[in-house]
């Protein structure tokens, strides 16, 4: 077996380290120790989405609630299902009696070593305004499922980027739940 490249690091940010590997350039998040995305369908079979800026995009992009796991220095060991409750109620200000845990995906394997895992939570309460916290400015979207793929045609056709993970909770949704739509 070959040897392994050692990793040089090429700059640090309070909260990105670029490495070079072999050769290879990519970043890593100095904070956290992995990162959740949540497919939520509430009771009225209405997919959760939200619309946040993103600075690299210079723009808005419409994506799944999602955040970092273990950002947080109160909780700097969270499980992944933790973090992912608390992003649902942070960004939607939904609370999910049930969830399941469903995937874990590279994120961007040419650029990063990030991978995110998706989660699916259903049987939605409502029990804050969701919107972010600090200094996030979030949109909430509760599109119905029966309307998500000209929704989603319309958006992209007036200029909103959208993150890919939301095409996979499209894709997930039909072919691991009873929904149909």
């Amino acid at each position: 077996m070959p040897a392994q490249p050692t990793d040089c690091t090429i700059a640090n940010t309070p909260y990105l380290r670029l490495i070079d590997r072999g050769g290879w350039s990519f970043v890593q998040r100095t904070t956290g120790v992995g990162v959740v995305a949540i497919i939520a369908v509430t009771n009225e079979n209405k997919l959760l989405l939200v619309e946040q800026y993103r600075p690299p995009l210079n723009q808005s992009v419409l994506e799944l609630p999602a955040g970092i796991v273990g950002d947080l220095t109160s909780q700097p060991r969270e499980s992944l299902e933790h973090a992912a409750q608390r992003e649902l109620m942070e960004e939607v200000g939904y609370r999910a009696a049930t969830w399941s845990e469903w995937v874990t995906v590279a994120s961007s394997a040419g650029l990063t070593d990030e991978c995110v895992t998706i989660f699916f939570a259903k049987d939605l309460e409502k029990i804050g305004p969701g919107g972010g916290d600090g200094n996030e400015k979030i949109i909430v979207h509760e599109i119905p499922l029966s309307q998500i793929d000209d929704y989603l045609d319309q958006r992209v056709r007036t200029g909103t980027v959208l993150d890919g993970r939301v095409y996979a909770a499209i894709y997930f949704l039909r072919a691991k739940t009873k929904l149909s739509f």
